[in-house]
């Protein structure tokens, strides 16, 4: 790229909601003239799209993050005639299964409803079905569990990444490896996107869609976002005890909030952890086994009796752009600037909810306006005011 390029609109990012908002972008009917995506790392070693675990589920208790999974599961029945014919993202359509606790039956009834409401296939099973449809399961202190029928399980997530970049860049998207150091800004807009290589890219908006690091690159803006990189473990077990009734379970959420899922002839398991018990966001290549150690194995072994006898094989770390205010995306336009637009702050949801969100972003851009999805409630206001719009499945 010359110091001279002029883009239209940067987007900084290249992960998945980067690359879903360039295709967006690229894809509209009037289509801006000029779209770069600004990546710092090629090798995507740190990025959350390639570590993630691929859920899709619609089984949330907000409406919004309902509605930008189905947008999702739209674009996977499209995948051919958008993509071409040989388009797959290896969509597994084993649902999730979320158990609730007597305690937990009432929200997990209205979550239920909510999500039917939405369009969702979710059934609610006591006890005794549970039992019943999956025998694997010990239902000891379960009152409920609400599964998806359809419409749920787990994608590659560079699959999708790579379809909706390649598609991108089809339609004249560049793609910039280099670090944003800085912004050149009036009083009201972006002007100047500053690369680490040298260049200082005109531009006429500027997205964040930066994953954990969002919120170090708004500052650079003078915007305060609560994104931070939170440290998630996922684990590799092998079950010799594991029935092919089980290696066909779903996504399964203990009340306990550990979940597994079959991969292959193994399983990957893992817990989100509590604020008091996260760990330090650095150093990806370091696994901690004493969360496995202390928390999973031991809600495994007490929920499925197979895996009372687990051998670890493998584990990643991968990071969270996690949203310190409420665990919600914030999509929309930044209050400092009318030509700042975010797309961050998914709490683990970002590979579900990307395509809905760059969708609504080039909406933004070149209208105006949501015209698909009402993201308004998602918007950089709640953060200005600390009202949090908490979202409730979270895992």
């Amino acid at each position: 790229m010359t110091h001279d390029a002029t883009a239209d609109i940067v987007i900084i990012g290249g992960g998945i909601v980067g690359c879903a908002t360039a295709y967006a972008l690229t894809h509209a009917l009037h289509p801006p003239r000029r779209v770069v995506i600004v990546e710092r790392d090629p090798s995507y070693r740190q990025a959350s799209t390639p570590r993630s675990a691929g859920g899709l589920r619609q089984q949330f208790s907000t409406p919004e993050n309902i509605a930008l999974s189905r947008a999702t599961l739209h674009v996977l029945t499209e995948l051919q005639s958008r993509f071409g014919l040989d388009a797959d993202a290896s969509f597994r359509e084993q649902g999730y299964l979320v158990l609730a606790g007597a305690d937990g039956e009432q929200l997990l009834r209205r979550n239920a409803d909510l999500q039917r409401q939405q369009g969702a296939n979710t059934a609610v099973l006591v006890a005794a079905m549970l039992r019943e449809r999956f025998p694997w399961l010990d239902t000891t202190a379960i009152s409920a569990g609400s599964l998806g029928v359809t419409g749920e399980g787990w994608i590659d997530p560079v699959a999708l990444m790579t379809l909706l970049r390649t598609s991108a860049v089809r339609r004249g998207c560049e793609i910039v490896h280099a670090a944003v150091t800085g912004f050149g800004a009036t009083s009201d807009r972006i002007t100047t996107v500053e690369l680490s290589n040298g260049v200082r890219l005109p531009t006429g908006a500027v997205v964040i869609a930066s994953g954990a690091w969002s919120g170090d690159v708004a500052r650079l803006a003078g915007l305060p976002l609560p994104v931070e990189p939170r440290k998630r473990y996922v684990y590799v077990v092998d079950c010799r005890e594991a029935t092919d009734a089980l290696h066909n379970a779903p996504l399964t959420v203990d009340v306990s909030g550990v979940w597994f899922r079959p991969e292959g002839r193994q399983f990957i398991c893992g817990v989100s952890p509590s604020e008091a018990n996260e760990p330090p966001a650095c150093d990806l290549e370091h696994v901690d086994y004493q969360p496995f150690d202390e928390v999973v194995w031991p809600a495994l072994a007490s929920r499925v009796p197979a895996f009372e006898a687990l051998k670890v094989t493998n584990a990643w770390a991968g990071y969270y752009d996690y949203n310190t205010l409420d665990q919600n995306a914030i999509i929309g336009r930044a209050p400092t600037h009318a030509n700042l637009y975010l797309a961050c702050g998914f709490s683990g949801h970002g590979l579900q909810q990307a395509y809905g969100a760059g969708r609504a972003i080039a909406e933004l851009v070149l209208e105006g306006r949501f015209t698909t999805i009402d993201l308004a409630r998602f918007g950089y206001d709640r953060v200005a005011a600390n009202r949090p719009l908490f979202e409730l499945n979270v895992i």
